[in-house]
């Protein structure tokens, strides 16, 4: 028997508590569960309420633990909106496909007057040729004449909607009951759906803290400092996640980890650590779990273009750079937003750093180092020969930057994103993702403009 595998696409704006027990019937009833957050849709202008950085994580916090069901994120990364048919052909190597929908969207059937009937792009077809997982909700009567061709039905009796969720939200009332732990915090965090400037920082409390411990094995010191938190591990049900380390330690697990979605505090076993809290800052050497600053920062979203033509796409926290891989100089033609801003520069690299990676290859590079949460990235050139004097730019963080090498021949560059090797590529493409980024929390002493000024104003 082929798999079978229900495909559960929507705006989970924000998904609540009755998404997750929808996720959790379907499990009884299918091999696999896909779920799907859509993009931007025309019909949906609600599905632009937040960006879609957030809804990406909430996504994630909503449906994970639930056996047998993955989340895809490309239709938010990508801004696009994949209709039905499209899921069904992307899906349909892997088994045979079902798709969630609600009752509501199947009344009308018997007289070919249902929401898909009429209003899906060719849904009369659509109705006849897919298979429905129909989603019995309260509220919605079920007419057996109504049922299309080929369906199941699926049993969910917990109330709930996410225009009732954003509303309660906007009032300022506790959401608890109708979404996951973690959402409810992520909501309060930063202010999500209440109609004012959404917050980037905010203060966390974590009352009984349970980690996730990921610290430098080749570290004696990161190794004593992780022993004096055994006591509180808790991979299964963590609520946060110890680094201890340097800022290296701190990007591998950010790279390792990022999906887990929970906050990230590090406790600094190295040098500078600009991404972690020394230990000076911890009273008596304990985590300050009702004292702390949690920032969310965005990752990089790196394409990178081989001389074949393949692409490959990945993730950078920190920057992204592209460099000469022989004797010869590089000639990159350096476009922002699709227009040439500098069309050969010559030199041994380029790079984009977010303000969170100024402090490290690009303070090297010659750029300014920025406080963390400041919203723009940094481009900067390395031994630059052309343009004279050029060194280093801020761009909006809305930009996508594109470096492409002019002489492939003779001058190869390759790339890389946060130090790992993309090989050799004939261009970079890079941008702030729409789905990836990190909650990184500080003990409320911590002074992340100081470690900023230190290195700015060296002492003698």
């Amino acid at each position: 028997m082929p798999k079978t595998i229900a495909i559960f696409g929507g705006n989970f704006n924000p998904p609540g508590v009755h998404h997750r027990k929808v996720a959790e019937e379907l499990a009884r009833h299918f091999d696999e569960i896909i779920i799907v957050p859509c993009g931007p849709r025309p019909d949906k202008p609600t599905t632009n309420d937040v960006e879609p950085i957030y809804r990406a994580a909430m996504v994630d916090m909503t449906f994970r633990g639930i056996d047998k069901v993955t989340v895809e994120l490309f239709d938010l990364e990508q801004s696009t909106f994949t209709r039905t048919d499209k899921l069904d052909e992307m899906f349909s190597s892997l088994g045979e496909t079902w798709h969630v929908v609600g009752t509501e969207l199947i009344q009308g059937g018997k007289s070919g007057e249902s929401f898909i009937q009429r209003k899906w792009e060719m849904g009369e077809k659509l109705w006849q040729r897919l298979r429905f997982a129909i989603v019995a909700r309260p509220g919605f009567e079920l007419d057996p004449a109504d049922l299309p061709p080929n369906h199941k039905i699926i049993h969910n009796d917990t109330p709930g909607e996410s225009y009732l969720i954003r509303e309660k939200a906007f009032r300022r009332e506790r959401v608890d009951s109708l979404v996951v732990e973690d959402v409810a915090r992520y909501i309060d965090c930063y202010r999500l759906y209440r109609g004012t400037m959404v917050g980037r920082s905010a203060i966390l409390a974590i009352e009984e803290p349970r980690f996730l411990i990921y610290y430098d094995e080749r570290n004696p010191k990161a190794h004593s400092i992780a022993s004096q938190f055994r006591d509180q591990e808790d991979a299964e049900r963590a609520n946060c996640i110890l680094v201890i380390g340097g800022d290296g330690t701190m990007l591998q697990a950010i790279r390792k980890y990022w999906r887990a979605r929970l906050p990230f505090f590090g406790i600094n076993a190295g040098h500078l650590g600009f991404l972690l809290n020394d230990m000076a800052h911890l009273i008596d050497g304990r985590f300050p779990a009702d004292d702390m600053i949690v920032r969310q920062l965005p990752l990089l979203y790196v394409e990178a273009e081989s001389p074949d033509g393949r692409m490959k796409h990945t993730l950078a926290f920190s920057d992204a750079w592209v460099e000469r891989s022989t004797s010869q100089t590089a000639w990159i033609e350096v476009s922002v937003n699709d227009q040439v801003r500098i069309p050969k520069l010559v030199s041994d690299g380029a790079l984009v750093a977010t303000a969170a990676g100024s402090t490290a290859y690009a303070r090297s590079m010659g750029a300014t180092p920025v406080v963390m949460e400041t919203p723009v990235l940094t481009m900067v050139g390395s031994n630059v020969m052309h343009p004279p004097r050029w060194k280093s730019v801020v761009l909006s963080m809305d930009s996508r930057i594109e470096f492409r090498n002019l002489n492939r021949e003779k001058r190869p560059i390759v790339g890389f994103a946060d130090g790992e090797d993309q090989g050799e590529v004939e261009a970079m493409r890079i941008r702030v993702s729409r789905i990836a980024a990190i909650e990184l929390a500080f003990s409320a002493n911590h002074d992340m403009a100081e470690k900023i000024a230190q290195i700015q104003f060296p002492q003698e």
